[in-house]
């Protein structure tokens, strides 16, 4: 007996001993001491302890080889529930969702092996991020069978994954029904909002769960900072770093990622390589978040540095990563590198998916091979999108191929209704190439669907005030000194030599109609409303819900150089940085 008891002390410190060793190699991310270590295992017979082969599953997991932990699932005889929650938590992790899914579904068909609150989180997430409203809903059915439905880790990852798949309506009501909710239920209900765009009931819930008492995480945080970054409340955003800072959560990657967006989307990209360069440990989405917002400003050469960096950091490029590099090549001309990065995707594993192709054909189409991205869109695996219609649209509209740009009309409209954006690109289209009567005629299609074009609006923030601006609007409090202010620029820009672009008004009037109607857009307004309120060594950020028209290009340009003010402009697709008559673009964009 006592010889017995001596084994029995000498397993268990054995036991406990790998254990402890594995958990390190994962946090390590040691690849090459955790094959060594697992060899060792092996060789002692250890691996089939379901323990042991949890935290093996998790090892290769951490380092991004799910299908080694799959192989080491599968060669285990005897599967506990914890076993088969790191099999589902290991696919879930690496981007493999529908893996995880299938798991999930064996383990439901495996005799007496329930899910618990640990393993239905890790369902309800696959099913998020797959997009599966329906999916989501019958893991949901399942979890209510069963009782786990009150269980508050399972509730809030219900309400988590309702809110990612823009089911608010079920995400609020499993929210309001819970009977006791935790930092993940209001995160997630607080991420639902602002994904949809209802920045402030997003706001409103923060709010709410400070006065609660709720001690927020840093998926809280980072939700509440992009709706900053969205709504470009840039002194608000500011604030919720600051408030970051104070609480230890500045670092972390969730939060650093929403910092670099935040600050990139208000212009402030100097703000976004800080944050970037003070967190040390960072995961993808940060350096996809890095790679934007350096495409969007146009330092083409830090992307390409970025992705080096990456690489070399042990980081495997995703999809997302090669949308952002298409498209900072897009915007900078390089079509063969552009077509590198399409090529090398495979390389990866990742099939180009229609955003790819859109993003290509913008490339092509951009740098006038309007023939090659009308081929490109033939060979197409799948059928084009509206967002690969409207890239080549630009391209025609950029080089004035209005012929093409009317037959892509035809073709377009033969195919069915599409969206309001879309068909006011195809009326244009018509009008540009001369097609006036075709034009009306598909701006009333539009009309008669109860369908209206999206109005032009530019806003300026100051201090904690919004102030908003559509084209000819004269409904400001201070419109008439507005108006004047523009006049005044008017006749110091037409002395330093700028001239009206009229052929960027697409309607059949006057050429006097046509000059009032350019001078008094959205932007400039914005732009006359900073110069007037904002001190002259403000920088002024003018945001913008359209792209930034040609002539308004060339104007804020000279309006730069003639005020000697730098003017940040967004819009819809990237920045321009305007300072003494210059564009941060090169005007390609």
């Amino acid at each position: 007996f006592p010889h017995n008891s001596l084994n029995q002390q000498s397993f268990e410190l054995n036991y406990r001993c790998i254990c402890n060793h594995l958990i390190e190699f994962t946090r390590g991310k040691n690849l090459l001491r955790g094959q060594s270590f697992h060899a060792h295992v092996i060789k002692s017979g250890l691996q089939t302890i379901p323990l042991i082969c949890h935290h093996l599953i998790n090892f290769y997991s951490k380092v991004q080889l799910p299908y080694l932990s799959e192989q080491i699932f599968r060669e285990t005889h005897f599967k506990s529930s914890t076993t088969w929650s790191s099999i589902i938590s290991c696919f879930t992790q690496n981007e493999l969702p529908f893996n995880g899914l299938e798991y999930f579904k064996l383990m439901l068909r495996n005799d007496g092996m329930f899910p618990d609150d640990y393993t239905f989180p890790l369902a309800t997430k696959a099913c998020a991020m797959v997009n599966s409203h329906c999916l989501g809903q019958s893991v949901h059915c399942l979890a209510t069978k069963i009782g786990y439905d009150v269980n508050v880790y399972v509730g809030s990852s219900v309400v988590d994954m309702y809110a990612k798949c823009g089911s608010l309506g079920d995400a609020r009501k499993m929210f309001d029904d819970m009977p006791e909710r935790n930092v993940v239920s209001w995160s997630g209900m607080i991420y639902g909002y602002a994904q949809m765009g209802e920045d402030r009931e997003a706001l409103t819930l923060f709010k709410g769960a400070l006065l609660q008492g709720l001690a927020v995480n840093d998926f809280t945080f980072s939700s509440v900072i992009r709706v900053c970054g969205n709504s470009t409340f840039f002194e608000l955003g500011k604030q919720m770093h600051a408030l970051c800072l104070k609480l230890n959560y500045d670092e972390t990657s969730f939060v650093g990622s929403a910092l670099i967006s935040m600050y990139s989307k208000s212009g402030m990209i100097e703000g976004a390589y800080q944050v970037f360069d003070e967190v040390s440990d960072k995961n993808l989405g940060m350096w996809n978040a890095m790679l934007i917002a350096c495409a969007q400003h146009a330092h083409t050469k830090n992307v390409f540095e970025l992705f080096k960096k990456m690489k070399n950091a042990g980081m495997k490029p995703n999809f997302i990563t090669f949308l952002c590099m298409l498209y900072a090549c897009s915007h900078a001309g390089l079509v063969n590198e552009g077509k590198h990065y399409f090529s090398t995707m495979k390389e990866y594993g990742i099939e180009p998916g229609s955003q790819h192709y859109a993003s290509m054909v913008d490339l092509l189409g951009r740098a006038g091979k309007l023939d090659e991205a009308m081929k490109l869109i033939e060979e197409m695996p799948m059928q084009p999108t509206e967002s690969v219609w409207g890239a080549l649209l630009t391209g025609c509209r950029i080089h004035g191929n209005t012929e093409l740009a009317g037959s892509v009309a035809d073709r377009v409209f033969e195919v069915g209704p599409v969206s309001p954006g879309l068909h006011v690109m195809l009326s244009n289209a018509y009008a540009a190439a001369g097609r006036y009567q075709e034009a009306a005629k598909a701006r009333k299609m539009l009309k008669d669907r109860g369908q209206k074009k999206e109005t032009g609006l530019s806003w300026v923030e100051e201090g904690n005030r919004i102030h908003t601006f559509a084209a000819g609007d004269r409904g400001h409090e201070i419109s008439d000194e507005i108006y004047r202010k523009l006049e005044e620029l008017g006749e110091d820009m037409e002395r330093a030599g700028y001239v009206a672009d009229m052929s960027y008004v697409l309607k059949e009037v006057g050429d006097e109609e046509k000059g009032r109607m350019i001078r008094y857009h959205s932007e400039r307004l914005a732009i006359a409303f900073a110069l007037i309120k904002f001190p002259k060594e403000r920088s002024i950020r003018v945001m913008k819900n359209l792209r930034v028209c040609g002539d308004c290009h060339v104007a804020i340009k000279f309006i730069s150089k003639c005020v000697g003010r730098v003017i940040i402009v967004r819009d819809n697709n990237r920045f321009h940085r305007f300072e003494n008559g210059e564009c941060s673009c090169g005007d390609y964009w």
